[in-house]
């Protein structure tokens, strides 16, 4: 039953949809069915990627699990189970069996076992690596150009060709101010000038700056749905976030023998988010998609993909996917990766944005 916005009291899906724990339901076939809010951020994919799959596509359950009894329910406590896209976690899992419907069940993961334990513990590890990172990061990036900032006055000092050593440090502090510029940009807390847009206009002129730069040489094909209405977006945030997983399409894919890379447009009526306890979901049914034919995220970094100065790529410096996730947030919306293996191997980035109106 579904209940009319803000008139008696909330029905299914969104008493579902809020709650505070991570719950999975499963079908009869031991797939997906439904998966709540807590669940999507917990396990980090989304209820609409996971839906249909195997329990087990998900994440490997605790040990014993298999040699359960079917006509009982099953609980774990303080037990680590290992996600499919890698990673663990460590929870309390507790399997109750839906008794009017055969087969059936609900799984609740509780995160919450570790986190008494190790209190913050959590939250300390990933702002220790953010801090590890940028520290690592800015000594590599900044240590180069005072170098060679140094080294130009020297020769200045000794006589040396002033225009040429006067160019060189200009470049070179060109370049550590660039750096500061982007990572200022996390720092940046006014609010998006959001607006009915037609989104087709900024595809096309981030597919025109990517291909006469940096994606020069590479195939973008298009896979449009021509019927999208307008979608609440900032333009200039919106051409960033596109751009910026242009760029990392292209680095992903060009070593491949046939480099491409696909933008593609739908409307799901399905998807949806929670915005809070008892409201109802917030639909996001506008889809912006950049895939590429490249190998995907090394497994061990997915779970860190947006995190800021996590990159699999030596050079990379770990602040263009966050700064996404960033922007994408702040429009309302959500972005996902996946790697998708039908009709042939692809990874794929997935904005999720509202339209005007919702």
């Amino acid at each position: 039953m579904v209940v009319a916005k803000g008139l008696g009291k909330p029905g299914f899906a969104e008493l579902f949809a809020g709650l505070p724990v991570a719950v999975l339901v499963l079908d009869a076939e031991r797939c997906v069915a439904h998966a709540n809010t807590a669940c999507e951020l917990l396990l980090n994919r989304s209820e609409r990627g996971m839906r249909g799959k195997k329990l087990e596509a998900i994440l490997m359950p605790p040990a014993g699990y298999a040699d359960r009894r079917p006509s009982l329910g099953f609980a774990a406590f303080d037990c680590d189970i290992a996600l499919a896209r890698g990673g663990t976690l460590h929870v309390d899992f507790i399997e109750t069996l839906i008794a009017e419907y055969p087969g059936w069940s609900t799984i609740a993961i509780h995160h919450a076992a570790a986190g008494r334990r190790l209190s913050h513990g959590i939250d300390r590890t990933a702002g220790a690596r953010a801090a590890i990172g940028a520290a690592a990061m800015l000594a590599h990036e900044i240590k180069n150009p005072l170098s060679g900032i140094r080294g130009a006055a020297q020769l200045l000092a000794s006589g040396g060709p002033s225009e040429d050593l006067t160019t060189l440090i200009t470049t070179e502090v060109d370049r550590i101010a660039a750096l500061i510029d982007r990572m200022e940009d996390f720092t940046d807390t006014r609010p998006l000038d959001l607006r009915a847009t037609s989104i087709y206009p900024l595809i096309g002129h981030a597919r025109s700056v990517a291909q006469a730069g940096f994606a020069k040489g590479i195939q973008v094909h298009e896979q449009f749905d021509p019927s999208l209405p307008p979608v609440l977006v900032d333009r200039d945030a919106l051409l960033q976030i596109l751009l910026n997983l242009l760029k990392n399409a292209t680095e992903a894919c060009r070593d491949e023998h046939s480099p491409q890379i696909t933008i593609a447009t739908a409307y799901r009526h399905g998807m949806s988010i929670s915005v809070g306890p008892g409201l109802p979901r917030r639909p996001l049914p506008i889809e912006i998609a950049i895939c590429d034919n490249g190998p995907g995220a090394p497994a061990d970094i997915v779970p860190h993909l947006f995190e800021p100065f996590v990159s699999g790529r030596p050079e990379g410096k770990g602040l263009g996917l966050p700064l996404v996730d960033k922007l994408v947030r702040e429009m309302g919306g959500i972005v996902e990766y996946m790697r998708e293996t039908e009709p042939e191997p692809r990874t794929a980035f997935r904005l999720y944005l509202p339209r005007t109106g919702t």
